[in-house]
């Protein structure tokens, strides 16, 4: 990600790096920009789970939408359904392939006639004209032809910032005086906007609430030290992506392959709605969800091995000496232990000896039964297929 503060081609780096104890992650780490933790990982990870702790995910890329067509606009381009998205509402929505394969993660904030959008630092999509790994902001500009809509790279102008734990009502009622109301729709999240500039999000997780702010990016610092005498302890990437991956809430990239479609990892309704047409792999989706059933899941593994021995995302998972799915993220819960995301096989049972990883890092692997989702019965096209041949 380019410097979002400067305009310049060098690589982005967080100014809270430079706060004390903050440890930057590893330099093969998609979160290498920011704090992977300040001091003691495990002690964040608990705060998060009794209290409240706020992250630096500042080098997320963020655009904005304004213009008078901006939802009907974006309607046509994401998998979500938002041509009545309501002022002060944000949801979650994916840019798929013409395959209905999953590209790109968005998550969304309408707010003042502006659809605020935010992305993992480098998301790329196929383009207009079928070119592999085009950003996401230039898709979106070759996309416009005569719309009234103007959307932007923002990166310069707000940050993101997010909290999570049970404690993040009281952190927002110390912002903004009051907790935002939950929607009756529960696939659309509450907005509301900052003091002085930016918004904020809030984000029900399955283990418990988060609220993603996105702040004045020149007020990164003085948001970070006053979330902080709100009461959020800082923690770094490491903290999130543990406490991510035991939510199930899969990462594109990290969690997706190049097949990967968005019944596989949880997406629907959230993200992708199946009833609404005219979208870039829209076909596959509907189809899937009406007469089909995903090929693979999204499972969460606990892993035996140490630290030095750990499989990295892309690795197989096997049964049998047979490939039977792909690792996504792998963490170090304070916990559950060494945890990781995982695509599997829907026809593997749950209950299977597994392993992870290519033979020189390979751990025995099983499945927590708990992450399996729950049978929806037959899809509605097969069922009203049966009453026909009947």
């Amino acid at each position: 990600m380019a410097d979002p503060t400067s305009g310049s081609s060098t690589t982005y780096r967080s100014p809270l790096l430079e706060l004390p104890k903050a440890v930057p992650a590893p330099d093969d780490s998609p979160d290498s920009a920011v704090p992977w933790h300040f001091g003691d990982p495990f002690v964040e990870q608990r705060a998060a789970e009794t209290g409240a702790v706020v992250v630096d995910r500042s080098h997320r890329q963020v655009i904005a939408v304004p213009g008078e067509e901006r939802l009907s606009w974006l309607h046509l381009l994401i998998s979500q359904h938002v041509t009545e998205l309501p002022d002060g509402a944000g949801t979650e929505a994916l840019i798929l392939d013409s395959q209905g394969r999953v590209e790109t993660h968005l998550v969304l904030a309408h707010l003042d006639g502006c659809v605020w959008m935010d992305t993992d630092p480098g998301s790329t999509v196929t383009g207009a004209r079928q070119q592999a790994n085009q950003p996401v902001l230039q898709y979106l500009e070759e996309m416009r032809f005569w719309s009234k809509v103007e959307p932007r790279d923002a990166s310069d102008e707000y940050a993101v910032l997010s909290v999570v734990g049970p404690a993040v009502p009281t952190i927002l009622e110390g912002v903004l005086g009051s907790t935002p109301a939950p929607l009756s729709d529960p696939n659309l999240t509450p907005v509301a906007a900052l003091p002085g500039g930016g918004l904020v999000r809030v984000v029900g997780w399955r283990t418990g609430p988060t609220a993603d702010l996105l702040v004045p990016r020149g007020e990164l610092l003085d948001w970070w030290r006053r979330l902080v005498e709100l009461g959020a302890r800082p923690a770094g990437s490491w903290a999130y992506e543990s406490l991510r991956v035991a939510a199930l809430r899969p990462r594109a990239g990290l969690d997706t392959d190049g097949r990967s479609i968005p019944h596989e990892l949880g997406w629907i309704g959230g993200a992708a709605h199946v009833a609404k047409g005219c979208y870039r792999g829209q076909e596959t989706v509907s189809k899937v969800h009406n007469v089909g059933r995903p090929p693979r899941r999204l499972l969460l593994l606990h892993l035996d091995g140490t630290p030095e021995l750990l499989p990295e995302p892309g690795d197989p998972v096997s049964s049998e000496g047979r490939s039977v799915g792909r690792v996504g993220t792998v963490v170090r819960h304070h916990e559950l232990g060494t945890i990781a995301l995982a695509l599997v096989k829907r026809s593997v049972p749950v209950e299977r000896e597994l392993t992870a990883g290519i033979p020189e890092r390979e751990v025995a692997a099983a499945v927590d039964p708990d992450s399996v989702p729950p049978e929806a019965g037959d899809p509605p096209g097969r069922i009203a297929a049966q009453r026909l041949r009947g």
